[in-house]
């Protein structure tokens, strides 16, 4: 059963700042229903995985990710199990490059940092301080992060989307076109389209990269090799490695124990 949460950082602020940030750490697979916000926002988790869906798509959010929603777009969050999320909250007009669309950035060791750091600070900062600087220096870092192409579209199809869902809680079960065409009640043709439509991914594509994504946090935590690629639905660490260097370039050992890309 979902256990349904509610966000409304805006309450209790008698004059807003120009950023704010919001620590949320909900019980597992806490769902956050559909909801606006009159400021835009950076979604990030320190730990866990979400799920973020708005109109303009759905995406699974890894720690190393974070999800940029302009002000006024609908959307609602799905936690992965356990997750601790940070958010910052951003008025109108304070940057003209944060973008008035939804993006997925990456969330480097700085940026976390000063998410962090934003968090414990007062809602109310005196403006022209420390604090300030410190959220003034958080707003260059969203600005500056490049949109990435390595994430994950989540299906807005409902059966599919379950599906998809339960993979990215465990990478490590099996999934094949087939087995998921015959739990949908369809046959694979017609699964295989709808998968692109719904992802603009086939579905082998999506599987990988599902895969890969969700790996990059536990090597940067410094698991083996042998560890990740076994928890994430490889028969052996050369298969990973090789599938990790086709997609990135190099070998997962590039990653251990450093922040994801």
């Amino acid at each position: 059963m979902d256990k349904e949460i509610n966000l409304r950082p805006e309450e209790g602020e008698s004059t807003p700042r120009a950023v704010a940030a919001l620590a949320t750490d909900p019980l597992g697979d806490a769902f956050i229903p559909s909801h606006v916000h009159r400021r835009g926002q950076l979604i990030h988790a320190i730990a866990g995985v979400m799920l973020v869906r708005a109109a303009a798509g759905s995406w699974v959010v890894p720690p190393g990710r974070g999800v940029w929603v302009p002000a006024g777009m609908a959307h609602e969050i799905r936690m992965a199990g356990v997750v601790k999320m940070r958010t910052v909250f951003v008025e109108p007009g304070s940057r003209a490059d944060l973008g008035a669309g939804c993006r997925v950035i990456h969330v480097g060791e700085l940026l976390r940092a000063l998410i962090v750091t934003a968090v414990a600070l007062p809602r109310d900062y005196a403006p022209g301080g420390r604090d300030e600087r410190v959220m003034e220096l958080l707003l260059d870092e969203i600005e500056a992060a490049p949109a990435l192409s390595l994430h994950v579209p989540m299906p807005g199809h409902a059966r599919l989307a379950a599906l998809c869902e339960a993979l990215v809680r465990d990478p490590s079960l099996p999934a094949s076109l087939d087995e998921w065409a015959q739990r949908l009640h369809m046959n694979s043709r017609t699964l295989a389209r709808l998968f692109q439509r719904e992802t603009g991914m086939n579905f082998g594509a999506w599987c990988r990269q599902a895969r890969l994504l969700l790996s990059l946090p536990r090597l940067a935590a410094g698991a083996s090799i042998l560890e990740v690629a076994l928890a994430h639905g490889y028969e052996s660490p050369s298969a990973f490695t090789a599938m990790f260097r086709r997609t990135l370039g190099v070998p997962p050992s590039a990653y251990l124990s450093r922040s994801p890309p």
